[in-house]
């Protein structure tokens, strides 16, 4: 038709190439989709936030001193210098076996002796663990008596009961071994660990996402293990008590009280 607005392109599609209306508006359309998924994707990356500073100083074993406690969890108390304005007079180092062990034996077989030993450091924040050579464990050691300490137990102090919110996750990946160690992607590893005798934390963040981890036992202060692989990584609601061990929170609760927040009316 003379005169008349001239035909929109149609595409055919045996023919070797599209109507340059055609073309132009696919071309449009995919650059759009293209800066879209890439806009998602740097959403998603920024939602997720950084990893958590951790490490595990693979290959570097070091020589420590200390007392060792076989309860509530096995660590070793390493005695602070300087002990003044009621800061925590040691530090509590958590003990793991390498791999996916735990150390009960190890300082069950010490407990309350001054050893000296020599393993390699797992930390995340103010938390520390060696992952311990198990042949180089051995009694005395060269401390002078003035860094010497009491047994560990003679300092625990009640600090009350609360309820908290949080996920149960293993020390040895949570403080560095693994990043970031703990939610559902991590539920697999996280019960090997548990079932091996690595010391489960109870994880809970603040309003501010803060993490604060506390090492979970039962109300009588025995090691949880195999009773409570099946909430590990699971979103929780505990209440219990919480008695510090120098530097070390403890959270006493029942697993069998535990409760998950889904089925908690929320």
């Amino acid at each position: 038709m003379s005169g008349g607005r001239e035909r929109d392109g149609f595409y055919v599609g045996y023919l070797p190439e599209a109507p340059a209306d055609v073309a132009g508006f696919v071309r449009r359309v995919v650059a759009v989709l293209l800066l879209l998924a890439a806009a998602v994707a740097l959403a998603l990356v920024l939602a997720e936030g950084p990893f958590g500073a951790s490490d595990f100083e693979f290959g570097n074993v070091r020589r420590f001193e200390g007392i060792v406690s076989a309860d509530p969890a096995p660590r070793l108390q390493v005695a602070r210098p300087g002990r003044r304005g009621g800061r925590p007079r040691s530090s509590s180092f958590l003990l793991v076996r390498p791999g996916k062990h735990g150390a009960r034996d190890l300082a069950g077989a010490h407990d309350g002796q001054h050893v000296s030993l020599s393993g390699t450091l797992v930390y995340r924040g103010g938390r520390t663990m060696i992952e311990v050579l198990p042949e180089t464990l051995g009694t005395g050691g060269t401390a002078s008596d003035t860094m010497r300490l009491d047994p560990p137990a003679s300092g625990a102090r009640d600090v009350g009961t609360f309820t908290l919110a949080g996920e149960i996750v293993d020390s040895k990946c949570f403080l560095g071994v693994m990043n970031p160690g703990n939610l559902k992607t991590h539920r697999a590893c996280a019960t090997r660990c548990i079932s091996g005798g690595i010391p489960p934390l109870f994880l809970v963040r603040d309003r501010h996402g803060l993490a604060v981890e506390l090492l979970l036992v039962d109300r009588g202060g025995r090691a949880v293990g195999e009773r409570v692989l099946d909430m590990v990584a699971e979103p929780l609601r505990v209440t219990g008590r919480v008695v510090r061990h120098d530097d070390l929170l403890v959270l006493m609760a029942d697993p069998a009280d535990f409760s998950r927040i889904e089925d908690a009316g929320r």
